[in-house]
């Protein structure tokens, strides 16, 4: 049987050829006034060796649970941090196979739903959480930080080169969002952990080799983003910076460049949207970002206003559309640059003849194609994810601008992505609120992409009702359905619903459905007060 290369692999040999090299940056935080004092450095022979330490002391752990090797282990914690990674490269390098959940999934009956499906034996989980002891043979345990716990250093690990079939799982994520209740397992295999590699090995190649690239914290390791890039980063030595959040501020960013010589920001869209509008009044803060090596992200597209303003300031742009499922899958050089795949994959772009809602680009020259991940291209998700032709059809649309060169044209389904990329289903709340209050509604729809968390726009069908008791009401009687989503997905306060009168909302000439698009444009002002957006 064949071996296969893995993120086990990548830090070991990391380990030997980048021993002394920064691989993390950590921050340093005063208690008394929240500025960061210093940053860390955190080596990769360190980090080798820490994630060695843990390992022993999970096997250790574990092992006394009655939980045999090969099993998978749930991780439920938040993916932000560097004691984070060791508990999830950790429990890889101990011998079990990782499950990975995110905070944003607060419901615990879903993820022991969860864990049964993939037949999980434990769960580790974030010490913010009191989770009781559960039944059904899954042992729980807290995600505490042991670097200063003694473990027995004779407790051997496996070798993490290891013969496999390519088909068997090593890691397992979710779908960023739900279906049914909950998000569908995303089994990854070993042929798809190699090719994951490779790809992320082209999305990270250095500038200047002769130069230590400095990196920062995408998103979670708990979703593919952040694991895919850091595993790229990762193979060329480069060093990732723990951000105090997500969405750090512009000072933070300034800081790291200052401080770490970040020369390469990768974020997703509304985050780094608040970068470049802070660089239109801030001289400094443009120069910083024009002095970047590369400025990657990826997710959905950025505003119009901001891409001119990236454009006619010089700004080294890359984009990269991927998903959970596959990882990345095309990447594009420039602002407003086509996408192109990426080397040693095997797509299909095939003509859909359904109706992409409130297009408005589809004409003669123009057709809509479906990206289609072709069943013999490596990165090809789990058979259980895929279509009855053996393929994974995306639901994703583009127009073929030049051979082989594509513009993304949304999505043919009723899935909208958050600001940080995770995906809504509103078809999925929308028939829930139409179930739960028929009688108070003649028409819902549910807006929000790139925003924190959706909102839902109801016609009232008694207009003389309070609009703020028909608010609580709705949330009331959804508010089952939303406690099992995750936390982008939730609707769970009035203020987040908008009650407008019969026939608002605009509709499409033809069917008389409504225009999600034209619905979060007519009423953009009002949702910038919502979510609290500057104007």
């Amino acid at each position: 049987m064949p071996s296969y290369n893995t993120h086990l692999t990548a830090l070991e040999n990391c380990a030997i050829q980048f021993a002394q090299s920064p691989a993390f940056r950590v921050p340093l935080i005063d208690p008394d006034t929240k500025h960061i004092l210093r940053w860390q450095t955190i080596t990769y022979s360190q980090f080798n060796a820490d994630v060695k330490h843990f390992a022993r002391y999970w096997t250790s752990k574990l092992s006394e649970a009655g939980v045999p090797s090969r099993s998978v282990v749930g991780l439920w914690i938040g993916g932000m941090t560097y004691v984070d990674v060791l508990h999830i490269y950790s429990i890889a390098r101990a011998g079990y196979i990782p499950q990975l959940f995110s905070l944003r999934l607060p419901n615990p009956d879903v993820i022991f739903e969860l864990l049964a499906k993939s037949n999980g034996r434990a769960l580790i989980f974030d010490t913010t959480f009191n989770v009781p002891a559960a039944s059904s043979g899954v042992s729980t345990h807290m995600a505490t930080d042991v670097r200063g716990v003694p473990v027995d250093d004779s407790v051997s690990l496996p070798s993490v080169v290891r013969e496999v079939e390519g088909d068997e799982t090593v890691i397992i994520f979710h779908t960023s969002g739900s279906t049914s209740g909950r998000p569908k397992l995303v089994p990854c295999s070993y042929r798809w952990l190699d090719m994951a590699l490779y790809k992320s090995a082209q999305c990270t190649v250095p500038q200047n080799p002769k130069r230590q690239d400095v990196t920062v914290w995408m998103g979670s390791m708990c979703h593919i983003g952040q694991t895919f890039m850091f595993s790229g980063f990762m193979q060329h030595g480069s060093c990732t910076i723990q951000p105090t959040s997500q969405a750090f501020p512009t000072s933070e960013l300034m800081d790291m460049v200052t401080r770490c010589n970040l020369n390469r920001l990768v974020q997703f869209p509304p985050f780094l949207a608040a970068h470049i509008r802070a660089s239109r009044q801030n001289p400094k803060l443009l120069a910083i970002l024009q002095g970047l090596d590369e400025i990657f992200y990826s997710g959905m597209l950025l505003p119009n206003d901001d891409e001119e303003w990236m454009a006619k300031n010089g700004l080294k742009v890359v984009n990269c559309f991927g998903s959970t499922e596959c990882g990345a899958m095309m990447l594009a050089k420039g602002v407003r640059s086509p996408l192109q795949p990426m080397e040693g994959v095997h797509y299909g772009f095939f003509p859909t003849t359904s109706e992409s809602e409130s297009d408005g680009h589809q004409n003669a020259n123009n057709r809509m194609l479906e990206l289609v991940i072709l069943s013999d291209s490596r990165d090809c998700p789990d058979p259980s994810l895929r279509a009855s032709d053996g393929h994974f059809h995306t639901g994703d649309l583009f127009i073929e601008v030049s051979p082989g060169r594509y513009v993304s044209r949304g999505r043919d389904d009723d899935w909208i992505k958050s600001e940080n990329s995770l995906r809504c289903d509103t078809k999925a709340i929308e028939d829930n609120v139409r179930m739960t209050c028929a009688d108070l509604i003649s028409e819902c729809i549910v807006v929000g992409a790139g925003r924190p968390s959706p909102a839902l726009f109801v016609e009232a069908k008694d207009e003389g009702r309070d609009a703020e008791t028909l608010k609580k009401t709705i949330i009331r009687r959804t508010r089952h359905f939303h406690s099992r989503r995750y936390l982008h997905e939730q609707i769970t306060q009035p203020k987040f619903i908008v009650v407008v009168p019969k026939g608002t909302l605009p509709r499409t000439a033809s069917k008389g459905n409504i225009r999600r698009k034209a619905v979060e444009d007519l009423f953009k002002s009002q949702l910038d007060i919502i979510y609290g957006v500057a104007c």
